[in-house]
């Protein structure tokens, strides 16, 4: 009888593993906007020419020393998909368990986008570049890759806003659905000022990162 008693504990013992898979993917998710925005922005302080209130951070992947977002571009893309990967597992069952993680995985794709298809030069960067900026094919797949990853972003946002709030983060779930609002202002601002663009892409990678770190290993509410 003891025997049969003790097999349902051996079918347990994966459980933890899977835990500590699904808590690396999430830190994966948690942590790539923080480092594509530092590395991001290391750049703009150093690079000759670049400036934040003329200068989108895709155009770092321009010049002699352009690899170096390019790989910015690549990691962040890998570290946004793990961090869909572990979001997936952590919300295994959960409301928006299905569609926030994969609009999260949308959004790691675009950053492969990114990095494959080059922003044009303009605004004086790199340097020697001219004043005006002309839209190139290349340019354009970037543009679209970037508009399709945050509406994506987006969305997961509003998705994830469930999950907030089945394990009683009321004030995470509203603000999940608040900064999207304020992201596609960026967005919409950047005809008049690329710092608004940047300023609302940044707060979207930054809240991803907040929300992963705060859905997860927290149970939702039963």
């Amino acid at each position: 009888m003891t025997e049969i008693l003790d097999v349902p504990r051996l079918t347990d013992s994966p459980a933890p593993s899977a835990r500590s898979a699904a808590g690396w993917g999430a830190a994966c998710g948690a942590v790539a906007g923080p480092l594509f925005l530092a590395i991001g922005i290391t750049q703009g302080l150093t690079r000759e020419g670049f400036d934040f209130t003329r200068n989108a951070l895709s155009q770092l992947a321009l010049g002699e020393s352009g690899w170096i977002q390019t790989v910015n571009f690549v990691l962040a893309g890998v570290l946004l998909l793990a961090g869909a990967t572990g979001l997936r597992r952590v919300l295994r069952g959960a409301p928006g368990g299905t569609w926030g993680p994969a609009l999260v995985g949308v959004f790691g794709v675009s950053f492969w986008v990114a990095a494959a298809f080059q922003a044009d030069a303009g605004a004086g960067f790199p340097a020697g570049a001219p004043e005006e900026t002309v839209m190139s094919g290349h340019g354009t797949v970037h543009m679209l890759g970037g508009m399709v990853g945050y509406l994506a972003l987006c969305a997961a946002f509003v998705v994830l806003a469930r999950p907030l709030a089945a394990r009683g983060l009321r004030g995470w779930a509203v603000a999940s659905r608040v900064v999207p609002v304020l992201v596609l202002a960026g967005f919409l601002l950047s005809a008049v000022s690329v710092l608004a663009f940047t300023a609302g892409a940044g707060l979207g990678l930054l809240w991803l990162g907040a929300v992963a770190i705060r859905l997860n290993g927290l149970p939702a509410d039963r």
